[in-house]
């Protein structure tokens, strides 16, 4: 479970978030859907650390994010919106291991870890591949398998459509899928609901940094005709 309890942060004079009071629940697929600027990857970023609140707390299984930040960026694995700012190695296998490396693991646990996320995103064999040779939609999944490797019991993914044809992205949606059949937690930060709305259990809408709607699809589509979000 992650929740933020009236979160707030500043750049500057200007509060991008404002007060923030939401959740994420276990297994549970989210659509954190608005308009750029809204807030929505300024929220998502205080899931596991990456920014520090201005006032307001963010809990991830009911421990405080700051009180152990090693644990939040366990159990939430982060994919950004364009993976190759991400990317650490020249080879996938070498960059997914990364972040089990820097926990300290055995090395046969780092293996075990990298050939389960390779699986899991349909990779097999592809550990000695270059990345910089990999198409977008490859890469993409690279990004997920390199956060699956970190075993997170929530996945969060920052706009991971963008740039990606339909084969790439229908690829994705695959993933996100098997993935959330599993039990796994994932959070999609998205203006535009086309290619997502299908799995959604819930979406929250953002808009000037608060959570001005949530819901099942159902109930929330009709509202959003003014909230600078492309429907189905």
């Amino acid at each position: 479970m992650i929740e933020t309890r009236d979160l707030v942060h500043r750049y500057g004079d200007e509060a991008a978030l404002d007060g923030v009071s939401t959740r994420i629940d276990d297994g549970e697929f989210v659509v954190l859907a608005g308009p750029n600027g809204s807030g929505k990857t300024t929220l998502v970023r205080h899931f596991n650390g990456l920014l520090e609140p201005d006032s307001g707390t963010v809990e991830v299984d009911e421990t405080d994010v700051f009180a152990d930040l090693v644990a939040a960026r366990t159990e939430v694995g982060m994919v950004f919106q364009t993976p190759r700012d991400c990317f650490v190695a020249a080879t996938v296998a070498a960059d997914v291991a990364f972040g089990p490396e820097n926990l300290g693991l055995p090395r046969a646990d780092i293996d075990r870890r990298v050939e389960a996320a390779l699986a899991a995103v349909e990779l097999d064999g592809y550990g000695e591949r270059r990345i910089d040779r990999l198409s977008g939609g490859e890469r993409a999944r690279v990004a997920i398998a390199g956060a699956l490797a970190m075993e997170p019991s929530h996945l969060v993914l920052d706009e991971p459509f963008t740039g990606l044809d339909w084969p790439a992205r229908e690829s994705v949606l695959d993933r996100l899928e098997a993935l959330h059949d599993a039990g796994t937690s994932v959070v999609v930060v998205t203006h535009d609901l086309r290619d997502v709305v299908s799995l959604a259990d819930r979406i929250a809408v953002m808009s000037a940094g608060r959570v001005v709607r949530t819901g099942t699809p159902d109930a929330v589509l009709p509202d959003l005709d003014d909230r600078g979000v492309r429907r189905p």
